[in-house]
This record gives structure tokens, sequence and C-alpha cells, in this order.
């Protein structure tokens, strides 16, 4: 047996290889490896840049977190900020995506972009725009709804609102990401069930869904990381108010980090929600491999 042949490298390839190399290790540490280190650190201490105190708590942050009714609520609201978007992002994706694929409709390319374009605007834009709709007195909202409300002011409505404009930018990721889907659907399978006579309703569900199942949970489990993180649309449409109506999870860490200074609490909720990512995304892998 012939081993292969390496192909040879010159010494410039090899030096320029070695250089990218370290030079992905070294910004691998600097500005991910160190600043994770100095947060974890500090999640230990009682940590403000302002007044340069930083003093040895051990375990009081965490205590406090767990203990905190404010990060309970925050935690309350962010399950269900995240369950409802994910059920309605799906939902409304899979709907679009498959209406869009089905042969009653033309120029597919330009309804594909025309939904995924509030995915790339920028989320500060989307949520300025949103807060000025929802105005009590000169948003389009009401008036076109008929309604006088004050989402973003009442504690029974200002969660809903901002639910309902997360859903409006978002769903259209899933929207193409199923088009993805069923333009990879095998033919022949569609074909088969086409010639035994099943019906467009017994393709949708015992073919489409079932071999669409891979991407549902890439959709589900992306969603689950996104809306954990999830604090722009509070800060610029509530800032977690009314009272603490909106306070979700990630906006706690920014309020205790950027505007109460309290960066060792902060860190340590923020390692608490990583653990929290970490564990619902290992769940959804294995859920992920026991479908497969």
């Amino acid at each position: 047996m012939f081993k292969k042949s390496r192909p040879l490298q010159s010494k410039s390839e090899i030096i320029l290889r070695n250089i990218v190399v370290v030079a992905m290790v070294a910004f691998f540490i600097v500005f991910l490896i160190i600043p994770i280190g100095i947060a974890f650190a500090g999640s230990f201490h009682e940590w403000n840049p302002l007044s340069g105190t930083y003093k040895f708590l051990g375990l009081e942050n965490y205590k406090q977190v767990f203990t905190s009714k404010l990060f309970g609520k925050s935690m309350f609201n962010t399950v269900i900020f995240s369950v409802v978007v994910i059920v309605f992002r799906v939902g409304l994706g899979l709907g679009i995506a498959y209406a869009i694929y089905s042969t009653l409709i033309k120029h597919k390319s330009f309804f594909r972009a025309v939904y995924y374009m509030p995915v790339v605007t920028p989320m500060v834009a989307v949520a300025f725009v949103w807060k000025f709709m929802y105005n009590p007195q000169i948003g389009t909202i009401n008036k076109i709804f008929g309604l006088d409300i004050n989402w973003l002011m009442n504690p029974k409505t200002a969660l809903i609102a901002v639910i309902i404009m997360t859903i409006w930018k978002d769903f259209g990721y899933a929207v193409v990401m199923y088009m993805a889907g069923l333009y990879s659907l095998p033919a022949d399978v569609m074909e088969a069930a086409q010639v035994d006579g099943a019906s467009g309703w017994q393709k949708f569900r015992y073919i489409t869904l079932p071999l669409l199942k891979p991407m549902t949970l890439f959709v589900v489990i992306t969603s689950i990381i996104s809306y954990i993180q999830a604090y722009v649309q509070i800060l610029i449409m509530t800032e977690g108010g009314p009272g603490t109506s909106t306070y979700l999870a990630s906006y706690i860490i920014y309020d205790e980090a950027f505007v109460k200074y309290n960066f060792g609490y902060a860190s340590a909720l923020s390692f608490v929600l990583f653990v929290i990512t970490a564990v619902l995304t290992v769940l959804s892998f294995k859920v992920s491999g026991k479908e497969e």
C-alpha cells in the first residue's frame, strides 16, 4: 500500500499559516477568555468601577440572585415572552413559507425579500417606530383598530405590546428557513404520495411536517438563545416598566451594570443566565438527537 503524498508547502505558506493560527489564538484569549475570566472573578466581588470598589463577597451576589423577587419576576416574564414569540414565529413562519412554496404564489423571491426585510432592520429603529405607533394620542395602532389603550404605560398590555412588535420583526427569519427546508424536500416522496391519492392536507401532515422537524428544532434552538438575551426592545420601548411588568432577565443585567454600576451583581446575573441558556440548549440538542 502506498501512502498518500501530502502536497509540498513552501516556507512562506507555513509561516503564513502559523501567523494566522497564532493571531486567532491571541484574539480568542484577549477578547474572549480574559474578559470572561475578569467577569467571573468580579461576580464574587462588590465591584463598582466609578468608586473603585472591589471587595470580595464570596457567593453573596449569587445568593442575592436566587433570592431576588425582581429576578424571579424577570425570569417569569422572559419565559412568557420567549414561549409566545417562538410559537408565533414558528407557526407564522411555517404557514407563510408553505403558502409561498405552493404553486398559487408567483414572484416567490419578492415575497421572501419582503418578509425578511424586518429581520435585517436594526432592532433599535424598529423599536422606536413601534413605540411611536403605540402612542395613545398620535399612534396608528389605536387609530386603525378604533382603540383607546395606553399600550406601553399599562402593566397589563406593555409586555403584550413588546411581544407583538418582536413577532412582527422576527417571524420572517422562520419564513426563509422553512422555505429552504421545503425546497430541499425529496421530490420522489411527494410524487409517490400524489400517485397514492394523498390529499394536500395528508401530504402536509404526514410527509412535510415530519421532514421539516430538523428545521423546526433549529429555529426553536436559535430562538431560545436569542430571546433569553433580549433587552434592546425593552430598553427602547418601556425601560422595564411600568413598574416591573416588562423586566426581562437580560434587561436586569443592563440595568445593574450600566445604570446602577453594580458590576459584581450584574456579572453574577450574567453567569446564572449563561448556565440557564446552556442547559436549555443542551436539552434542545438532546431532543433533536432523539428525533433524528
